[in-house]
């Protein structure tokens, strides 16, 4: 169960784009800590240098500041590269409505230096960070992958487009790649700050320092929440799938249906505060009910999520109560 006895290639190196963000500096750890070298790119332009800082002391870590829209940049991270994690990207689908040229450029762009970087030095595997937000105003649930409707934001089109990729790049030109479509990722290290941040974070900041959090709508949004051991787990073991699941995207989360206002009871009681929100308007672009059916990833990578909700909640509060 989980990673963490999972098995690769004796020095195998892993390079991780967005190294320095919260998903791709957890995976620079779990990586390290499976005793395996890790080549971590990174712009800094919306990553920390301190989730750099923290590991650079480590003989298997290597940090190369450079940026995914520059295609040499991309071809000198990928040499010598057994395996790609590609989280670098621009998230927020508030900020792409802002800005979709830009993630035009970077998440679109960028992502496709990668897969032909990786193409061109024989990266044996291509697992990429796509989004739940593909799925836009299709109304099933759970989440299916095959069943999407129209997308809602500028940001998950950059996502849907990177699948498209994907899908060529292993029909057209045998490179091995997998999507995978995180569900609402949570845990240490994810930001609490700024206008985008992500709402657990931002609500137990909000709460710890007896701020009022702003809840977006009435609180009756429900999103599948998903703890980032789950992200690690799926990431290695699309490193390890075989070959006939190549060019597919997959739901990452762990398969359950939390709604907002219910979450933030459950934080202010864990917190022991008693604060009550305010509700302001409902964000243009959010999806209203996210929950989804795991079973391909389960089927086709052997993903076996380990970390519910509950799980995941208590040792991110823990987290945040010692670090923030």
């Amino acid at each position: 169960m989980g990673y963490k006895n999972l098995k690769f290639e004796n020095n195998a190196l892993f390079l991780v784009t967005g190294g320095a963000g919260f998903i791709g500096s957890n995976l620079c750890g779990a990586v390290l800590d499976m005793g395996y070298r890790v080549r971590c790119l990174d712009n800094l332009s919306t990553g920390k240098r301190e989730h750099v800082s923290m590991f650079q002391g480590h003989r298997n870590y290597t940090f190369l500041e450079g940026d995914i829209t520059d295609p040499e940049t991309c071809v000198k991270a990928c040499e010598g590269v057994d395996y790609v994690l590609h989280q670098a990207a621009w998230g927020s689908v508030p900020r792409s409505i802002e800005m979709p040229q830009y993630y035009e450029k970077v998440n679109i762009g960028g992502t496709l230096n990668m897969m032909e970087a990786a193409r061109k030095q024989g990266v044996k595997k291509f697992v990429y960070a796509s989004s739940s937000s593909v799925y836009g105003d299709h109304p099933q649930l759970p989440k299916r992958e095959g069943q999407e409707g129209k997308v809602l934001s500028p940001y998950a089109l950059t996502k849907r487009v990177d699948e498209e990729y994907g899908r060529l790049y292993k029909t057209l030109y045998e490179l091995d790649t997998y999507g995978l479509r995180y569900f609402n990722v949570f845990g240490r290290r994810q930001d609490p700050d700024g206008a985008y941040a992500a709402v657990i974070p931002k609500f137990i900041r909000q709460l710890l320092n007896d701020e009022r959090p702003v809840i977006n709508g009435d609180g009756r949004q429900s999103r599948d929440f998903t703890y980032i051991e789950n992200v690690i787990e799926a990431n290695l073991k699309a490193c390890l799938a075989p070959p006939e699941a190549a060019g597919e995207a997959f739901n990452v989360a762990y398969g359950g249906r939390e709604y907002l206002i219910d979450i933030y009871r459950q934080l202010a009681e864990a917190l022991g505060k008693d604060v009550e929100p305010v509700f302001g308007p409902e964000r243009a672009g959010d999806i209203r009910h996210s929950n989804a059916d795991i079973s391909k990833a389960k089927r086709m990578l052997g993903y076996e999520p380990e970390w519910s909700f509950e799980r995941g909640i208590e040792a991110a509060i823990q987290w945040y109560k010692e670090n923030i």
